[in-house]
This record gives structure tokens, C-alpha cells and sequence, in this order.
């Protein structure tokens, strides 16, 4: 039964990876307008269009002007010998453009997701704990707000506000333009041009796991166990953290990876609002130009990003539950 159940979500994984590099291919060449059309500049604006015999010597040194499904074909052979293809705009190999801008992503991402989970599982112990109090209702109303509010908006809002109303943080970048700091001066310069992105995303996204804590610590709170602990004098502090948030962190595991994915897609939209030159900001200049390679190779890592973490999710609560060990024996 368990080997089944394994060859059951192999299969599920194997489908999901051809359905991705499916749509991957045809989702770009969905789009209207050409590769060489014209050529448009940063803000989609046309800067100068190519002759006829350019557009036909492009799309035929492309392959763009061969049928889909041999196209196709060659995307898949491509992507197994771990070629992502040549951007039309960059002149340069897309593996090569990804890395340079991936670890921008990672940054904000990971950054975000550890700040969300702090503020998530503080407040929703918080919260929990001080149920049906005013404090409760209050930070309930709160991060509700918060969480239904847009990432891009959100950094809008908070863009001006704090930096260019009070002056706290950068306006835009990741870095200090011709500033040449080393060492922990660059690092602190880094940190900062980041810090008012990361939040961005943290406080768009830390209003589902409050609720979630929140909620599992609510319940937790009413079990024999609690009681059996208050009884024998534990102080609240330990009850706290080492009986009700340890019975509550394991359904933290499946949001996570829920978080991560749509962390990427909040991402997207706030390396824009801040210009951080991530993949977020990568796919708008490639979406700009038609650069079908570079949008198949973000939308593969993107992709496959979320479907990692997916599997690592899956893993760690089978690892961490042994129920479903049992189950699946049964």
C-alpha cells in the first residue's frame, strides 16, 4: 500500500512537470505582438522598428518561423541537456541572465517568509492566548486589513510613506549606485534597500498564518493536556511555547509551502513597485520585448520553485507526522 501511495505521487510529480514545460512553451507565443516587430524600450514604448528582411532573417535564425510542435520538440530536448534557449533582447544565454538575477529573489523571498512566519506565529500566539479581549479583536482587525490588501498596493503605500515621506528607506534598487561599499558596509547597504521590500511582502502574506495559529492555538488551548500542565504549576511562558506552539507549528508546515508560492507571485509585483532587479522585474522587461526564451526560462525557475517546496512540504510532514506513516500501512 505504501509503495502504491509512492508511485501515486511520483506519477503526480511527473504529470505536473510535463503540464509545466506545456504551458511554459505555448503560453508566451499566446501573447500578441512579435519578437521583431520593433524593438521596445523600458517602459513598453516602441523605439525602433526592424525591416521586413530583418524580421524574416530573425525569425528563421530563431526557428520561430518552424511548425509549433517542432519547436516544441526542441524546447523539451533543450531542457534535458539543461539548455533554457538564447534571449532575443540580451543576446546572451538565459541560464546565464537567471542566475544573475535569482539570488534578488531568493533574498526578498526567504527574507519575507521568515519575517511573515515571526510575525504570524507571535501575533497569532498573542492573540490566542488573549482571545476574545479587546487586544484579540484588535490585532485580528489588523492583520486582516493587512492581509487583504494588494503586495503592489501595499508597496506603494508604504514607498511613500516611508521613503519618500519620512525618508527611511531607498526609493528603488538594491544597491547604492556608484557608492562601491565592501565588507559589512555593503551588506548593511543591501539590507537596507531590501528591508522595505521584504516587509512589503511579509505583511501581505503574515495575515493567513496569524489565522492559522491563531486558530490551532485556540483549540490546543482547550485540550486535557493544557489543563493536566496548569495543574502541576508550569508557568505560562512554558505552557506557551513548549506545549501549545510545539502542537501548533506541524499544519505551519503545508502553509508554508503555500506561502512560498504565492510569495513568488507577490514578488513579481513588488520588485516592481520598488524596482529591485529581480526575476519580477526581469519577466516585465522580457514581457515588454517578446523574449520568448527568457519568459519560458522565469516562468520555468518560478514554476519549479513552487513545485519544490510543494515536495520539501510534503516530506517534512510525513517525516513529522508519523500518523500518516501508519495510515498509509494500513
Amino acid at each position: 500500500m505504501e509503495l502504491a501511495n509512492k508511485n501515486s505521487r511520483i506519477f503526480e510529480y511527473l504529470l505536473t512537470f510535463v503540464v509545466i514545460i506545456t504551458i511554459n512553451f505555448f503560453l508566451p507565443r499566446m501573447m500578441p505582438g512579435d519578437p521583431f516587430l520593433h524593438l521596445s524600450g523600458a517602459a513598453g514604448e516602441e523605439v525602433w522598428a526592424f525591416t521586413a528582411e530583418q524580421r524574416e532573417y530573425f525569425t528563421e535564425y530563431y526557428g520561430l518561423d518552424r511548425p509549433l510542435p517542432e519547436q516544441y520538440a526542441r524546447y523539451v530536448a533543450g531542457l534535458f541537456q539543461g539548455d533554457m534557449g538564447f534571449s532575443y533582447y540580451y543576446r546572451e544565454d538565459v541560464s546565464s541572465i537567471i542566475l544573475r538575477r535569482l539570488p534578488w529573489t531568493l533574498f526578498m523571498v526567504v527574507g519575507a517568509v521568515i519575517l511573515s512566519l515571526v510575525i504570524g506565529i507571535m501575533a497569532g500566539i498573542f492573540s490566542a492566548w488573549h482571545r476574545e479581549s479587546w487586544k484579540d479583536k484588535f490585532l485580528y482587525l489588523f492583520m486582516v486589513i493587512f492581509s487583504e490588501i494588494p503586495a503592489f498596493l501595499l508597496g506603494i503605500v508604504l514607498l511613500i510613506a516611508l521613503a519618500a515621506g519620512l525618508g527611511l528607506f531607498p526609493l528603488s534598487g538594491a544597491r547604492s549606485h556608484f557608492a562601491g561599499y565592501m565588507g559589512w558596509e555593503g551588506i548593511k547597504d543591501v539590507l537596507h534597500h531590501g528591508a522595505l521590500p521584504i516587509i512589503t511582502l511579509a505583511l501581505a502574506r503574515a495575515g493567513g498564518i496569524f489565522m492559522l495559529v491563531r486558530n490551532t492555538c485556540t483549540t490546543v488551548l482547550g485540550k486535557d493536556y493544557i489543563r493536566t500542565a496548569r495543574a502541576k504549576g508550569l508557568t505560562e511562558r512554558r505552557i506557551r511555547y513548549r506545549h501549545v506552539l510545539k502542537n501548533a507549528l506541524l499544519p505551519l508546515i503545508t502553509r508554508v509551502a503555500l506561502q512560498i508560492g504565492a510569495m513568488v507571485g507577490g514578488a513579481v509585483l513588488v520588485e516592481n513597485v520598488f524596482a529591485y532587479p529581480g526575476l519580477g522585474l526581469l519577466m516585465r522587461e522580457a514581457v515588454f520585448v517578446r523574449d520568448y526564451p527568457l519568459l519560458q526560462g522565469i516562468f520555468l525557475v518560478l514554476a519549479f520553485g513552487v513545485l519544490g517546496a510543494n515536495l520539501l512540504a510534503d516530506l517534512l510532514y510525513r517525516f513529522l507526522d508519523p500518523r500518516i506513516k501508519v495510515e498509509n500501512v494500513d
